[in-house]
């Protein structure tokens, strides 16, 4: 498997969409598929793709409020960032293993 990436500022702040009231972080198979979608989508132009791995997934938790923070596979960047495939935080957590 290979590395998955999101989008992260310089100050550390993780990029995620807000899905009818829900955080929703996007997911790249490949830091060029990242900097494509960072190019088609103003909102990321002050963040840069980073390789996921463990830490991240206790780094990243729910806005106060929220129960969970959902993830989504985005396979088009050249589609909408809300046209991603939803992976459970369990999986991801797999995903993250399989590939380190």
């Amino acid at each position: 498997m290979s590395d998955i990436f999101a989008m992260q500022r310089a100050n550390g702040d993780w990029f995620a969409l807000d899905d009818h009231g829900r955080l929703r972080v996007p997911l790249f198979h490949s830091s060029y598929d990242a900097m494509i979608a960072r190019l088609r989508n103003f909102g990321l132009l002050l963040f840069k793709p980073v390789v996921l791995d463990a830490p991240f997934l206790k780094e990243i938790v729910p806005l106060r409020g929220e129960d969970e923070v959902h993830f989504c596979m985005v396979d088009d960047p050249f589609a909408s960032l809300n046209n991603g495939s939803n992976i459970e935080r369990a999986e991801l957590a797999l995903l993250i293993r399989s590939s380190g």
